[in-house]
């Protein structure tokens, strides 16, 4: 029996709880995501897997949405607590690629089947607004059947329309708290949640694919602050919605903090899809450096996308945002997506809501 603000739950209540998510999409009281998510239960966590796994094919049927990503750089000026590429990591061996070897990888990840490119960096400043313009024009004209994802951290809204008009598609930007308070205690003083923010809702009034989400089980993080989170993303609506563990790296100031829980970021997947039945939702790299197992294990509870890195190998173990990061073949995704019976999708894997925008885009 769990209890959670003066009101006890049992097993037969939290059971309840997935079926009323699953149904109106949200939760009456916080304290109902709590005893959800704080439940230790297997049969519940089996039974709230299957239920978000029973949507996603509802929406989607057995495909996977296959994207190729490029780390074009790990140059960052921020310094944040958490990620190895912050500035302060002095260790760090940097790299930038070049537009040659920026659409060479998206030559390689067009070979196995990729429709989308995600392109990722630290907030490098090298990279000018007319660099980024030009490197997305010239995949879009090189690969007029594909989309173009930016991963390339907070913008003015004006740098993010410019990537829009030229042919950008998509903006990957998690905001790990949406929450002040303990926005703080993730990044420096010199970084503000209300920017990140903004950014966001700058990105969606633009007219991107918007992607967001958080770390689960991050240092000092609460079910709370994991309430909070969800909150705003069903306030936001995003059109995707990155969820991984936290995993420490050495050379950061949480370097000594444990990794986060596996079993709970499955929970959280699952509660988000039955949130945002629509949502792409990848299987993380975070979940699969911890196991490969359970990065499988997230398309069983929900996640629908899996990102296959087509960077350069000499750059891929310099992109160290956290320790031991995983480097799974395309070979082995696909036979362990297979596994579950589920199929690799060799198509852009739009969002269905944006299916006409992009029509009258190419």
């Amino acid at each position: 029996m769990n209890k959670r603000d003066d009101f006890e739950y049992t097993l037969k209540d939290i059971f309840s709880l997935v079926l009323q998510l699953r149904e109106n999409g949200t939760l009456e009281h916080g304290r109902d995501f709590k005893a959800l998510l704080s439940c230790e239960n297997p049969e519940l966590h089996s039974f709230l897997y299957a239920n978000a796994r029973a949507v996603t094919e509802d929406r989607f049927g057995k495909k996977v949405y296959l994207r190729g990503l490029i780390e074009f750089s790990n140059f960052c000026k921020n310094d944040c607590f958490y990620c190895g590429l912050r500035a302060g990591n002095k260790k760090l061996e940097r790299f930038r690629l070049t537009e040659t070897e920026i659409l060479d990888s998206c030559e390689s990840g067009y070979a196995i089947g990729a429709r989308t490119f995600v392109l990722q960096s630290g907030e490098d400043g090298f990279y000018t607004d007319d660099i980024i313009c030009g490197i997305v024009s010239s995949i879009k004209k090189k690969y007029p059947d594909c989309a173009v994802t930016l991963s390339l951290g907070e913008k003015s809204k004006q740098s993010y329309l410019r990537f829009f008009e030229a042919g950008a598609d998509r903006y990957l930007l998690r905001q790990e708290s949406s929450y002040p308070e303990y926005y703080m205690r993730l990044h420096p003083a010199a970084m503000s949640c209300e920017k990140r923010l903004q950014c966001l809702w700058d990105l969606k009034e633009i007219g991107y694919q918007v992607g967001t989400g958080f770390m689960v089980d991050s240092p000092y993080q609460t079910v709370q602050d994991i309430i909070t989170e969800l909150d705003f993303m069903k306030q936001f609506e995003p059109q995707m919605v990155g969820l991984g563990p936290f995993i420490s790296h050495c050379d950061t100031p949480f370097s000594t903090f444990p990794d986060g829980s596996a079993d709970l970021t499955l929970r959280v997947i699952s509660a988000v899809r039955l949130m945002l039945p629509d949502a792409l939702i990848p299987a993380t790299t975070a979940l699969g450096s911890i196991s490969e197992d359970c990065r499988t294990s997230a398309f069983a509870s929900g996640a629908n996308v899996v990102m296959v890195n087509v960077s350069p190998v000499f750059s891929r173990e310099k992109y160290a945002i956290y320790d031991n990061k995983a480097d799974t073949s395309f070979e082995e995704l696909r036979r362990n997506i297979a596994s579950l019976g589920l199929e690799l999708e060799i198509s852009r894997g739009d969002h269905k809501n944006f299916t006409q925008l992009n029509s009258a885009r190419k």
